[in-house]
């Protein structure tokens, strides 16, 4: 079996993984994944109890328990070049046995769940409201440096979509990977199900300007009025691509719930939006613990 060099996994003189600064016995089965790290102490507000806090840069993370069931609480920044450090982390806390540097020969599958913030795309989607990312049309390329990507992608999404927006070549090619179904059938009752769009930045890459004139000067347009097989684009973010990405090579079971803040046909937004992200929490995590 191949041993993983020391330059290809990092582990701490404690033990534990390099980035996330944690050891094996602190992931749970059930993942949550938030892009602030202040809104790991929000979920944590409601566990039952608390058994440890780790943080090192913008990756804190809280292990606990909720009626219950252990959850482990990690925040990831801004970005799939983030989500890439920190699933491929968690995969190694999973399924790789430090001591030894080898793959476990029984792999482990986590249910990761990522709770985020969104800008809607739809004129009929209300700020406050839950969208479910039931398709990651990822904008970046990162799961394209992965071999094997050709096994999850949904090419005739892709292909729709680069025809009806004249998908320009000099970007990387969208790649489309569905969630996971029974995280979406379980988180059926409390978000709207869409096709979610994963940008590589706020502004331009979302269509927004401020001084600098962006490339597609009519996106939001373009992906309001996007389908495929019954789905519309309901919202823009960053992350949701390469968890849904990562997750579905790795074994694992990813959904992506953002709550919306911004509505981009109505351009309108919300920045006091505590509140409906704290209902997006206590839902989730009532559902995940049943």
């Amino acid at each position: 079996m191949r041993k993983i060099a020391a330059s290809e996994l990092l582990i701490n003189d404690d033990g534990s993984i390099f980035h996330l600064h944690l050891q094996p016995c602190d992931l749970a089965d059930k993942v949550i994944l938030v892009g602030d790290p202040g809104r790991v102490e929000l979920v944590a507000s409601f566990f039952d109890t608390v058994e440890r806090r780790v943080e090192n840069r913008e990756f804190v993370t809280v292990v606990g328990t909720y009626r219950g069931t252990r959850f482990t609480v990690v925040s990831t920044g801004i970005g799939t070049d983030n989500i890439d450090i920190v699933l491929n982390e968690l995969d190694a806390l999973a399924n790789i046995d430090f001591s030894r540097r080898e793959v476990r020969k029984e792999l482990r599958s986590l249910s990761i769940v990522r709770l985020g913030t969104t800008g809607a795309v739809q004129p009929d989607m209300e700020l406050g409201s839950c969208v479910m990312s039931v398709v990651s049309l990822g904008l970046d390329s990162v799961l394209y440096y992965y071999a094997e990507a050709e096994k999850i992608r949904d090419k005739g999404l892709e292909e729709a979509f680069i025809a009806h927006t004249g998908w320009n070549d000099v970007f990387s090619r969208p790649y489309a990977v569905y969630a996971d179904k029974g995280l979406v059938k379980s988180f059926g009752e409390m978000a709207r199900p869409g096709i979610t769009v994963s940008a590589v930045g706020f502004y331009a890459p979302q269509g927004r300007m401020l001084r600098l004139q962006p490339v597609i000067s009519d996106m939001i347009e373009k992906f309001e009025h996007f389908s495929y097989n019954g789905l519309r684009i309901t919202n823009i973010e960053m992350e949701s691509s390469a968890v849904a990405a990562l997750s579905a090579l790795m074994g694992h079971k990813a959904v992506t719930l953002c709550t919306v803040i911004a509505q981009r046909s109505a351009e309108s937004s919300d920045v006091d939006y505590g509140e409906a992200v704290k209902g997006m929490v206590k839902s989730a995590l009532a559902i995940l613990s049943r």
